[in-house]
């Protein structure tokens, strides 16, 4: 059996080892990336996962681009995943008669459940939210526009919040509202977000993230949604309401990933708590086995500006040394005037921060203490206790779920993990994991002795390894068989007999 015939020849955009970036970047699609020559320099610039988000378009914009993302992969010779990111409850003023009005700081203005869409004035606006009366109180605070506006609540009637302004400003169509605190009783999941999930299965998601989740049992949910609609999609949990903090680790452990959303996030637990929050999320995913995603404004100013402000290299640097698996573009990407160019700039500061020694060195993230039940987990932990001391190039997983080379992106290292699958799905699933390359393999095809021959040939025919250069290997000793990893080998490439 030939190489030719085992593996598909998928492009890796690095070819030296050395220098590969372990942390992924997830653009939004938008009107920015129509274009398909942008969408492809933004693939070669770097981005491995791609969001569409579902607070805007029509389920005819997301099939266009997530169809043209997987005509460009197919095109590279590559597998990106694609993450469905679902609205949410947006909790909204509704439409003013002429679209916006200026409120003043003291001043009395009500929201009325009740008022027309598009009767706002100076005085009053309606909510798409209609048990907003019943979710607050006298004395609650509610930020409006991200913040920008601030409300104290002074009377509560029926349909009917009177408030006072406290920070005054620019008010206009369907801006957000949250409570200070968070506390809204607004499901996770909307009609809306069931039709929107059933859509993104359709069109082959990857990931589906659910948007504001009180408790792990949203996301008990959300995966009761997918089954029913025959997918198998994984769960990305939002962390944007106040009352998912305090449950975090349930929250992760129900789901297949979390985001620190740092938008809704920051309106509701105030802004100079996020960064501590962000650093341990990051901290909890990753001894939790999930991967991570940190989102918001990373690089906000390139929507408008072709270079970054150096508080946003630092802020993007800052995650980067956290280990989180992802960093996320939104507006700089989906509207952006400069999408590749922002994408470039995330792949200069990844590449910078990693090879600082304060990255590196064999940093275990779990407790040492920590006691596996599984096999195929010890192999992993073994596999990544072993090349932080010895002197590895790479390490090759052969994996059917992607189980094994999520465990060792959980370790830091230095170290390119190549993830070997006969799976596409599952291809696509690790390329939201940092330090993980998917390869198309299938080890099924293979003569039993010839497995661990083929697949460094493969990395070879790729330019990934050299002659001399000194791997791990993990395996199982059924080729094809799910979570039945069970060894490990140390080989040099060039002098490999079995």
């Amino acid at each position: 059996m030939t190489v030719d015939t085992i593996t598909k020849s998928k492009h890796i955009k690095r070819h030296n080892t050395k220098q590969s970036r372990l942390t992924k970047i997830v653009v939004t699609l938008g009107p920015s990336l129509d274009d398909e020559a942008m969408l492809r320099k933004v693939m070669m610039a770097g981005a491995s996962v791609f969001r569409a988000n579902f607070s805007h378009g029509s389920p005819d914009d997301h099939a266009k681009r997530i169809n043209a993302v997987r005509k460009i992969a197919a095109e590279m010779q590559t597998e990106v995943a694609v993450l469905a990111d679902l609205q949410g409850p947006k909790i909204r003023v509704s439409r003013f008669k002429n679209k916006k009005v200026e409120l003043q700081d003291g001043q009395t203005f009500i929201l009325d459940a009740e008022l027309g869409n598009d009767m706002g004035d100076e005085s009053q606006v309606g909510i798409d939210y209609k048990s907003l009366p019943q979710d607050v109180h006298p004395g609650d605070t509610l930020l409006l526009d991200d913040g920008k506006i601030v409300f104290t609540v002074k009377q509560v009637e029926g349909p009917r919040i009177t408030c006072v302004v406290v920070n005054g400003g620019e008010l206009s169509n369907n801006k957000g509202i949250n409570r200070q605190g968070g506390g809204l009783s607004a499901p996770a999941l909307t009609d809306k977000d069931c039709e929107d999930l059933k859509t993104a299965l359709k069109l082959g998601a990857d990931y589906i993230a659910v948007s504001f989740p009180r408790s792990a049992a949203d996301i008990f949910e959300a995966r009761i949604l997918i089954k029913a609609a025959g997918g198998n999609a994984k769960i990305i949990a939002k962390i944007e309401r106040a009352e998912a903090v305090p449950v975090i680790d349930e929250i992760i452990k129900a789901s297949d990933g979390v985001m620190v959303a740092r938008g809704d996030l920051a309106v509701e637990i105030g802004d100079a708590e996020v960064p501590a929050v962000q650093k341990r999320m990051i901290m909890r995913a990753r001894a939790l086995n999930k991967p991570v995603i940190t989102a918001t404004q990373m690089l906000e100013s390139m929507i408008t500006c072709p270079v970054p402000t150096r508080a946003e290299v630092s802020d993007v640097a800052n995650a980067v040394l956290e280990a989180t698996d992802a960093v996320m573009l939104s507006a700089e990407t989906a509207t952006g005037k400069y999408p590749d160019k922002a994408v470039e700039t995330l792949v200069r500061i990844a590449l910078t921060v990693e090879k600082n020694p304060d990255m590196g060195g064999a940093v275990n993230l779990h407790d040492e203490d920590t006691i596996v039940h599984q096999v195929d987990e010890a192999i992993a932990r073994a596999t990544m206790y072993t090349a932080n001391h010895l002197n590895i190039t790479a390490i090759i997983a052969m994996t059917e779920s992607g189980s094994t080379p999520l465990w060792m992106s959980r370790v830091r290292a230095h170290l390119p993990i190549y993830a070997l699958s006969r799976h596409v799905t599952t291809e696509r699933v690790v390329a939201l994991y940092r330090g993980v390359y998917p390869i198309h393999f299938d080890a099924t095809q293979c003569e039993k002795r010839d497995i661990n021959k083929e697949a460094v040939a493969t990395l070879q025919r790729l330019g990934l390894l050299k002659e001399g250069d000194r791997v791990i290997l993990t395996k199982g000793d059924m080729a094809g068989i799910h979570g039945k990893t069970n060894t490990m080998k140390i080989v040099e490439v060039g002098a490999l007999d079995s």
